[in-house]
């Protein structure tokens, strides 16, 4: 199990990391790792610390007490749960882009290619959809070739056949580039289906393991029993299939 034992390709570890915000309890004792080619997802109700525990382990605060180390050298590509962007402001898709790597027009190119937004590119960034925002934001962190992908609910505002295509996309990164990914997210049954190691976390680790562990695992279900159904099951699955761009399973010819 990746997520909180001993893993020598880890490419970030944290241990007993604590966080209180004056006198509110936000973390205790949390253990994460993240390895070579491994999808570890977050989950947990609102409020539960999850966006906390993501910025003390990319080095944006600082944890009371506890650890966080990274590997030497390491790249990590972010992807932020929302960016706040001047409705003025003239900025082109592109130029966005440009801005987290300027130098290498081909990898821009690869990369608005590999999203499937170059019809998006001279677009203003403020006039594109949520969707399509989520995607360039994904793109931008893309762009800075990371050992590790750190994605914050990566489906926000994205429709139900977006999301299917958008974590098999993400799978699909993981797969031909070896990186560790990170995420965040609500997408409970989507997620199941998408992710190596599950972390349910509500100021603790409340439980962890496989999808199929977690989705049976008491404390996940007193959290989010009223939001499983019976279907989760279906999306605890190996993929033998693979999707199209609607989200539909893709049938052979």
């Amino acid at each position: 199990m990746g997520s909180l034992n001993q893993n020598q390709n880890a490419f970030l570890t944290a241990k007993n990391v604590a966080k209180t915000f004056g006198d509110r309890l936000i973390l205790q004792d949390v253990k994460i790792t993240v390895g070579q080619g491994e999808v570890v997802t977050l989950i947990g109700p609102n409020g539960a610390g999850k966006t906390t525990l993501v910025r003390i382990l990319l080095g944006l605060l600082t944890a009371d007490s506890g650890s966080v180390e990274r590997s030497p050298g390491l790249r990590i590509g972010y992807m932020p749960q929302r960016v706040n962007i001047e409705h003025t402001l003239p900025i082109t898709v592109l130029r966005f882009l440009q801005l987290a790597n300027s130098s290498n027009k081909a990898q821009i190119a690869e990369t608005l290619e590999r999203l499937n937004i170059v019809s998006l590119q001279h677009q203003q960034l403020v006039a594109i959809s949520g969707g399509e925002l989520q995607r360039v934001l994904l793109a931008r962190a893309l762009l800075r070739e990371p050992h590790l992908l750190v994605l914050d609910e990566p489906a926000q505002g994205v429709d139900l056949a977006g999301q299917a295509e958008l974590y098999q996309l993400i799978g699909d990164i993981r797969s031909e580039q070896g990186c560790g990914v990170l995420m965040i997210s609500h997408d409970l049954h989507l997620v199941m289906s998408a992710t190596d190691e599950v972390i349910c976390l509500n100021h603790h680790v409340c439980c962890h393991g496989k999808p199929e562990q977690v989705s049976n695992d008491p404390a996940f279900l007193d959290l989010f029993g009223d939001k499983v159904s019976p279907s989760l099951a279906v999306y605890a699955h190996n993929h033998n299939h693979e999707h199209d761009l609607t989200g539909d399973i893709k049938t052979s010819d």
